[in-house]
């Protein structure tokens, strides 16, 4: 009989569980479309290029969206059976509230199983495959954003015009750039042939001219300066979201897999502000997938609560007790990053605060005791009150 009624209990969590994950997960993915988007239509991206960003960008949304709807969906499960009276029937038959545990663990263990090899595998890795990318995409972008016999402005503080690209693409002829800098006088550089080269260890994309010459006027010693050259090359500002990690030399901690962080906080002289961000990406890929552990005993005791509305309930109280959960997650991890707590309370507060309230709340739903909210309220009120007196 157990196995049948830990079956159907499963199933009823099991469908919410499934539908919540794939609808969030597109929400999040959602606010990258548009962007995306623009890359592919208006910069010459290819689909392929779009298609695996997107691939790169799930396991990041999942670490947060699998624990989300692992509790709404116990919410959702246990609610039914709760307002259909379901539960009342089977404590009537003898059955106790610890016995229907089962397929609850069993749901919070497959979450917490996934959760941990995204945290641990797959997200460190698919940032730093983003990074990657992303450097790709920008090199490509200012390849392909550039036309011939047009004024480009794609880069910030450089109008550049190419009398003539050959249809490989590699280089450009006749080329006429006019050079904005706040520290000097607007200046003119002229060159028979252009490059584009990459450095993907520096993360940057050089224009590279050849034989030519800068043309610049300094307006308060009014005199008109020119200079012959071989070889000039000009770093390019790709002002985009793309080169943002451009300068990036190494990892950084959100990148590194659990075992590179180890190795990182074991070595001597590391700075103060770079070891308190790896503890916490360090404890943070451990906590992370806890997180399903804690909203899985939470989630018995406030969905076996009674309700008419169980979807509409369901959801409110899951994204509520969801959203307080990140704000002490954040505050947390906020204050642990600029030193003024440990990085392990910072990033374990809300699980340890969250794992406390949810034991006690099943203890009190398995003994049918239910929760005195006037109680709390009177003595939290006393304690305040004992506060002001002294």
């Amino acid at each position: 009989m157990f196995k049948i009624i830990n079956r159907y209990i499963l199933r009823e969590i099991s469908y919410p569980f499934l539908m919540i994950v794939f609808v969030l997960t597109f929400v999040l993915l959602m606010g990258k479309i548009l962007q995306l988007m623009d890359l592919m239509v208006n910069k010459g991206v290819s689909f392929i290029d779009i298609s695996n960003l997107f691939l790169l960008l799930t396991p990041s949304f999942l670490i947060l969206t699998i624990p989300i709807s692992l509790l709404i969906s116990i919410l959702i499960g246990l609610g039914r059976l709760s307002g259909d009276n379901e539960i009342t029937i089977l404590k009537a038959s003898g059955i106790s509230l610890y016995k229907l545990i089962a397929p609850v663990a069993f749901a919070t263990f497959i979450a917490f199983i996934l959760t941990a090899v995204m945290s641990i595998f797959f997200v460190p890795h698919s940032q730093y495959a983003t990074k990657n990318l992303l450097f790709t995409i920008a090199k490509k972008k200012a390849s392909v954003g550039i036309k011939e016999k047009v004024f480009n402005d794609d880069f910030k503080g450089i109008l550049l015009y190419a009398d003539n690209i050959p249809v490989h693409g590699n280089y450009m002829e006749g080329v006429i750039i006019s050079e904005e800098s706040i520290t000097k006088e607007p200046s003119t550089i002229i060159a028979k042939r252009a490059y584009l080269v990459s450095d993907p260890k520096m993360m940057t994309v050089t224009l590279r001219l050849e034989n030519g010459s800068t043309h610049s006027v300094d307006m308060k010693q009014k005199n008109y300066r020119k200079m012959d050259f071989s070889v000039y090359d000009i770093n390019l500002d790709l002002e985009s979201s793309l080169a943002e990690e451009k300068k990036i030399i190494t990892k950084k901690a959100s990148e590194m897999t659990m075992w590179e962080i180890a190795e990182n906080l074991k070595k001597a002289g590391v700075e103060e502000r770079f070891f308190r961000e790896l503890s916490i990406e360090f404890n943070k890929t451990i906590a992370t997938p806890i997180a399903c552990i804690v909203f899985g005993i939470l989630g018995i005791p406030l969905g076996i609560r009674s309700h008419r509305a169980v979807k509409s309930r369901g959801f409110t109280v899951g994204i509520s007790t969801v959203f307080i959960y990140y704000i002490i997650r954040l505050g947390g991890e906020a204050l642990a990053s600029t030193g003024r707590l440990s990085p392990f309370i910072g990033t374990w507060a809300p699980n340890i605060i969250f794992c406390m309230a949810g034991i006690y709340l099943l203890i009190k739903a398995a003994q049918d005791r239910p929760l005195n909210i006037q109680a709390i309220g009177t003595f939290v009120k006393k304690l305040i009150g004992k506060e002001k007196g002294h």
